[in-house]
Formats: structure tokens, C-alpha cells, sequence
């Protein structure tokens, strides 16, 4: 397995570095309309912020074109926020894009960008920090993943994703855990649909040896690791005990890449409460060379089918 090389950046939004290009240049081709909301926000913001740092326009000078301040046109180039298409097509003209079509492009998009996600209509038991790291997530075309206390989120059965979220939850009504596992198992389509991303998970053994939700329910959720690592774009890993200890001391994380250029590599740390997003390129080359020592310190895919399988007898 090749190192990943990072393309996160210093920025405190999530958008990359502008690329050098000839003042009045074209803008390059947006992102496909077929991503998630919260990317489609994010890639849009990226060209936007391009665009006016192309042509040297300062974002005070910006917000003025569209009636507002310079904090709400970092909020548009980092994504954070939804796009008026009066505001689009203003900043559009301040920054010489004047094309009937390239305009048409820059407002389809913005449209598709406010739309809500599959996941709003769980607005009732999803908390806003996790909603979007659903829309990051959604859009993600490699996703790597280390675990220690559970199963990730997309490689989860039914019966174990309700063992573990009652965990949490155990005091809501039925109704509420039911959304919530339906929530878990809709988020794992996108291993089946014709584009999936890349998923590459290291399981610590710890969490393969957690009867969660009893013997039975970890003997099926063992067993569906075992058959959904045979998909070509999902590989599995075990970190086993006889590993020692390894550097991923601050627990479990997930590395997100984009096919987009406006988007940079992001880490996640999940909290209780909250959530923490990462781009900074000195944190995701750490966290990167982290997940790099533990695949090898890890079974390696062909082998851990058999360590699984073992895991299973014993059960």
C-alpha cells in the first residue's frame, strides 16, 4: 500500500491554496453536481475565494458588492454557509465572469449546494456536528478508518449498530433508537452504489472481542466483516494484541479525501458532544503517517480473513 500524500493546507477554512494563474483567466471546471450538499458548498466556496484572490479583490471589497461584510464572504468561501444566487451573480461580475454559461454553471451549482441531504429528514436524532461530517462523509472518495472500542460506522450490522447506539441512548423511546439504526445503515450505501469510495478500516482487536449486544450479534457482525471485505474498493485490517502498543494513542480517527481539488484532505475525531475537522497540513501528515504505521503494524488483508475466521470459531 503506496503512503498517501497529503493535500491539506494552512487555512482555517477548508480550501486549498490558490494555484498560480494569469489574471483574467477562466475558472476551472466545478465540481460534479452529483456531491453532497456540504461539499458542493465547500468546492463552490473554493472557486469563489480563487477567483477573488486572482484578481487581487480583497473580501472587505467583496462583502460590499453584496451588501454584507467581509466575515460573511469567509463564511461563503469556507462552505460554512448556503449562497444567494443575487450574491453569486455579484461577486461573478466584480470578478469579470460575465459568460452567460460559466454563470449558469456557478448558480446551477449553488443551487444543488442549498439543497438539503438524504440525512435532514433525521434532523430529529442527529446532532449538527454530525451532520456534516454525514454531508463530508457522503461525498468522500477514500475513507480511512481506525477504530478501537467498536466497529466503524459503515462496515456495522443491523443488530450491532442498535447494541451500540443503545449504549448511548439506551433511555430514548424505540422509535428513536429505530431512526437512528435506520440513519447508520442508509449512511452505508454509499458502498454499493456505482461509484463507492475507497474504504480501508484497522480494527484494534480490543473492539472484536466487546460482546456487544451478546455472542450472537458479534459472531454476525464478525462475519459481515468478513464478507463485505471481499467488495474490491473495502479493506479490513485487525490490529492484533501481539502488535504492542502502537502510535495512535489519542484513540479512534477517520481520514476523508475528495475527488475535488477545492477540497483538502480533512482527519475527524469524534467526541461525546462535539466533533473536532482537521486540514491543516501538519496535522494530516501526522495523522496520515499514523495510519500508515498501523496498517503495517496490523494483519495484513489477505491475512486478516483468516485471524477473523479464527476469532469466529472461538466464539
Amino acid at each position: 500500500m503506496a503512503h498517501w500524500h497529503t493535500r491539506a493546507v494552512e487555512e482555517p477554512c477548508m480550501s486549498p491554496q490558490p494555484e498560480p494563474r494569469q489574471l483574467g483567466s477562466q475558472p476551472r471546471p466545478l465540481a460534479p453536481p452529483g456531491g453532497s450538499p456540504t461539499v458542493l458548498r465547500m468546492a463552490l466556496g473554493g472557486q469563489l475565494r480563487r477567483l477573488r484572490e486572482d484578481r487581487g479583490i480583497s473580501s472587505q471589497t467583496a462583502g460590499e458588492a453584496i451588501r454584507a461584510s467581509h466575515a460573511k464572504i469567509s463564511r461563503l468561501e469556507c462552505g460554512k454557509t448556503g449562497f444567494r444566487e443575487r450574491d453569486i451573480r455579484d461577486l461573478l461580475t466584480l470578478y469579470g465572469i460575465i459568460d452567460p454559461e460559466q454563470v449558469d454553471a456557478f448558480v446551477g451549482l449553488a443551487r444543488k449546494a442549498n439543497e438539503p441531504g438524504w440525512w435532514h429528514q433525521y434532523g430529529d436524532v442527529l446532532p449538527p456536528w454530525f451532520e456534516t461530517y454525514l454531508g463530508l462523509e457522503q461525498a468522500a472518495e477514500v475513507i480511512r478508518w481506525y477504530e478501537t472500542q467498536f466497529v466503524p460506522g459503515l462496515l456495522q450490522t443491523a443488530d450491532y449498530a442498535r447494541a451500540v447506539i443503545t449504549l448511548g441512548h439506551g433511555h430514548e423511546p424505540t422509535e428513536e433508537i429505530d431512526r437512528r439504526v435506520a440513519l447508520r445503515i442508509q449512511r452505508q450505501q454509499i458502498l454499493y452504489r456505482p461509484d463507492p469510495p475507497t474504504v480501508w478500516a484497522v480494527i484494534d482487536e480490543a473492539a472484536l472481542h466487546r460482546p456487544i449486544g451478546g455472542t450472537q450479534v458479534l459472531r454476525g457482525q464478525i462475519q459481515h466483516l468478513l464478507d463485505i471485505g471481499e467488495l474490491p474498493h473495502v479493506t479490513v485490517q485487525v490490529l492484533p494484541y501481539s502488535a504492542g502498543g502502537h502510535a495512535a494513542a489519542g484513540g479512534p480517527f477517520i481520514i476523508l479525501r475528495y475527488p475535488e481539488h477545492e477540497i483538502p484532505d480533512l482527519v475527524y475525531l469524534e467526541q461525546l458532544t462535539s466533533a473536532l475537522y482537521l486540514d491543516k497540513r501538519r496535522d494530516v501528515e501526522h495523522y496520515l503517517a499514523i495510519a500508515d504505521r498501523l496498517a503495517v503494524q496490523a494483519e495484513t488483508p489477505d491475512d486478516t480473513p483468516r485471524f477473523l475466521t479464527t476469532l469466529l470459531r472461538d466464539l
